[in-house]
């Protein structure tokens, strides 16, 4: 039995061993001539632990249910790796250049990705709680690692505060979900949901989708992104815009299905609400920004909104939908931020949007690819944004979720113009001196392959919609 359970967490087990290792070998070595080399490898583990996974097969529980592993579980997963091995490598030189490419780096991202594997893969309470907090004690680290700046600093301290907040409100609405269901696992708290669940139970719940709220960033739980966003390390913020966003929507669509799952309408009107008033904050708040790192925190609220909608759905056809949707929107942040990495001027780092001037005259391949991915960001077709927002457009609109898919399209007109003001000053900006940003190879390539992406292929052709059906499959039963 205990063959068998440590066979299904063996890739968590080997991120593990690896985080350690690389630990102890980082200590007893030369610290900083070991840190790109790490970068690579940490970044090859990730890919091969990664591919593994994808090409894994069958299902099981580990350690008596804590632990699933499902299709579900498999496509978050292998989103996640991916994804971090991705942003990883292309913001180690910067990271490099701004003196913070220290051996702990890729080793605090490793760890929090482990627990991101677990949060998406929980099948008990506490489970879901422990994978939170492995994965947020190592995101608090990052975000304030460039402890001589005063914004950075100010963006960990907030992040630590607010997450511990939500932490709190997560783990006492798992406290009130215990003490009326008697029991943490999701399969005890489904049956105990069954007919018409307790009052104290639905206050559990509320709670938890508040704490959850916090980790996707949505109204009114974002307080903390813009400017953790802002003051983070650019890489660093990449990071979370990426495989952390992913995990914690699957950590989301994980309780409120597997634990909550026969009561979909009450928790479906408190994720309706929390989608719309993200995807108007997001769209509307985002208009004023002359930061670029703000305007994607801003973004980056709205499409945890569009995402949410499909998940408000309650229907496997939802749930597929959004996971297309994260897939998506990860990779054009990574091509988005590849760009934004390579923002400098005069040997100093940029991330005013006024900066982009005229791109097009000087770097017209980099503007055209940007371009792309704003056109992704903004759903405007063919691009692949388009056909991820139409996606959960038409999960809503099956579940009579009419007036919510109208308004989603209403926001997504509207966010439509801070992300077409950018490609405005790209090709008609002022006659000033063109902004010529040095793009390294490893950061051209993500841009380039992102836009190549978003506009050369359908969600079919790259074979992520039946997956994401197949998830969504193992999931809503």
């Amino acid at each position: 039995m205990l063959s068998a359970d440590l066979k299904i967490i063996l890739p968590e087990i080997l991120l593990a061993l690896y985080a350690m290792g690389a630990l102890l070998g980082a200590v007893y070595t030369r610290q900083d001539a070991l840190a790109r080399p790490l970068v690579w490898l940490t970044a090859a583990v990730l890919t091969a632990v990664g591919l593994g996974v994808a090409f894994s097969s069958g299902s099981g529980a580990a350690f008596d249910g804590m632990i699933l592993r499902d299709g579900f579980a498999r496509f978050a997963q292998v989103a996640i790796l991916l994804s971090a091995a991705a942003v990883l490598v292309i913001g180690q030189d910067a990271m490099a250049r701004a003196g913070l490419l220290k051996f702990e780096y890729p080793i605090l991202v490793i760890l929090a990705v482990i627990g991101m594997m677990v949060m998406v893969s929980a099948g008990n309470l506490l489970t879901v709680y422990m994978g939170l907090e492995l994965q947020s004690l190592a995101l608090y680290v990052v975000a304030a690692m460039r402890r001589d700046n005063v914004k950075s600093t100010e963006a960990g301290l907030k992040y630590f505060v607010l997450g511990a907040l939500s932490s709190g409100m997560l783990l006492y609405g798992i406290s009130l979900t215990y003490g009326y269901a008697g029991t943490l696992d999701f399969a005890g708290v489904i049956l105990a949901t069954a007919g018409e669940a307790p009052l104290g139970l639905l206050f559990g719940l509320v709670f938890m989708i508040s704490g959850m709220a916090f980790k996707i960033s949505a109204v009114p739980f974002h307080m903390w992104t813009p400017d953790v966003y802002e003051g983070s390390p650019t890489p660093v913020t990449a990071f979370f815009a990426t495989a952390p966003k992913f995990a914690a929507m699957g950590m989301f669509t994980r309780v409120v299905y597997d634990a909550f799952g026969g009561i979909v309408s009450d928790w479906q009107q408190i994720i309706v609400v929390l989608s719309v008033l993200s995807m108007f904050l997001g769209s509307i708040a985002a208009i004023g920004q002359r930061d670029i790192k703000r305007l994607m925190a801003y973004s980056s609220i709205a499409h945890m909104g569009y995402a949410l909608m499909g998940l408000a759905a309650g229907t496997a056809q939802g749930v597929a939908s959004m996971l297309l949707y994260m897939a998506i929107y990860v990779v054009m942040n990574i091509g988005t931020f590849a760009f934004i990495l390579a923002m400098r001027r005069d040997g100093r780092e940029v991330t005013d949007i006024a900066s982009l001037n005229l791109l097009s005259r000087s770097r017209p391949g980099v503007a055209l690819a940007l371009l792309v991915l704003m056109f992704s960001l903004a759903g405007i077709p063919p691009t692949l944004g388009f056909f991820a927002k139409y996606g959960v457009v038409q999960a809503a609109v099956a579940a009579d979720l009419i007036w919510l898919a109208v308004l989603g399209m209403i926001s997504t007109v509207i966010g439509a113009f801070y992300y077409l003001r950018i490609v405005y000053l790209m090709y008609f900006g002022e006659a000033d001196e063109p902004f010529r940003p040095e793009v390294p190879m490893v950061q051209m390539v993500a841009l380039v392959v992102s836009a190549i992406l978003m506009v050369a292929l359908l969600p079919q052709l790259l074979g992520l919609e039946p997956l994401a059906a197949a998830a969504a499959a193992a999931l809503v039963n």
